[in-house]
């Protein structure tokens, strides 16, 4: 499974981007786990995620409220809508998606850079 996002830029405080992440490959047996960002200097940190069952979304405490997860599996299409931005929320956007063979294989993609602007 190979994971591209796209969609990062440079925005201003309080404006919107909307990110998005398209899977390829073996996506017979994949489904995407949610978003991930790492700041500069810090740990890549959960932003919003699918519930284990697909039925249900979270969201890290800094971005609830602001940022809304979708994904479309027909399309193999993930995205992240994301309004309200801080510069806090500047960093390198990731998408997460697990392959279930005889173990499950986690994949990533390269990155989106996010930067707000104050």
């Amino acid at each position: 499974v190979h994971l591209v996002e796209s969609g990062g830029g440079l925005v201003q405080a309080g404006g919107s981007l909307r990110l998005s992440c398209s899977a390829s490959g073996s996506t017979a047996r994949f489904s995407f786990v949610g978003w991930y960002r790492q700041a500069p200097g810090k740990q890549r940190e959960l932003v919003a995620v699918f519930s284990s069952g697909g039925e249900s979304t979270e969201y890290s405490d800094s971005v609830k409220g602001r940022f809304t997860i979708s994904r479309d599996k027909d399309k193999n299409t993930m995205d992240l809508q994301m309004n309200s931005l801080k510069p806090e929320d500047t960093a390198v956007y990731y998408c997460n998606a697990e392959e279930y063979r005889l173990a499950v294989i986690d994949h990533w993609g390269q990155g989106t850079q996010v930067t707000v602007s104050s």
